[in-house]
């Protein structure tokens, strides 16, 4: 497989649903070197990230994150990818060889107000939506802790694009490999973001783990 070496730019839309998340249920999913940040007691932030990114990217795919919780390391803060999808073999390869990251292929359907992400005819999710009527042009950045081999690695991401609030709901049977989450609970929120501009930076070593 080839990809190109970060960062990585990435253009196109996304969308993102936020989640309470009981810290009990992550826990066996994240390294015990890294700290759950509980916004309430026994509550973290998590969610998923779906996104399609086309015309202009360094690759072109869709994709699908599941972000189990939001961490601390040392000063540093980060969320972590439990489960990661997308539709290019080369986008597989890089995410693993370069940031760590559990990608595997899995198939997208995209409508005007639905998206339908499944592997091996095994539905994984559904998002069905409304697209925002107007947006703020925002500048934000965020970072996500990973694991290679024996060394813990955080990578930050820098999004620029017009994000406003949707209405959505989500849908993750009992059979999804991250059903156990329960990350279709009610939202906090889900947010559209509109002609995405997405670069993903390299990692950094920042310690080391154990397997988990």
């Amino acid at each position: 497989m080839t990809y190109p070496q970060p960062p990585w730019t990435l253009k196109g839309d996304a969308f993102v649903s936020l989640q309470l998340l009981d810290a009990a249920r992550v826990r066996p999913l994240i390294p015990s070197e890294l700290n759950i940040v509980s916004v309430l007691p026994g509550k973290t932030v998590g969610g998923v990230y779906l996104s399609k990114y086309s015309s202009g990217s360094v690759l072109e795919y869709s994709e699908l994150i599941i972000i189990a919780g939001f961490l601390s390391y040392k000063g540093k803060f980060g969320g972590w990818v439990s489960h990661i999808y997308v539709d290019n073999p080369n986008s597989v390869a890089g995410g693993r060889e370069v940031w760590g990251l559990p990608k595997e292929l899995a198939q997208f359907a995209w409508t005007e107000h639905s998206v339908t992400v499944s592997q091996a005819d095994k539905l994984l999710c559904k998002l069905n939506y409304n697209r925002q009527s107007f947006g703020l042009p925002l500048k934000l950045s965020a970072s996500a802790f990973s694991c290679k081999d024996s060394n813990l690695l955080i990578f930050p991401a820098f999004a620029q694009s017009s994000f406003g609030l949707v209405s959505a709901k989500l849908e993750i049977p009992t059979t999804s490999p991250f059903a156990d989450l329960n990350i279709s609970q009610p939202t906090i929120l889900t947010i559209h973001s509109d002609r995405l501009n997405l670069v993903v930076d390299g990692p950094t070593i920042v310690g080391q783990t154990e397997s988990i």
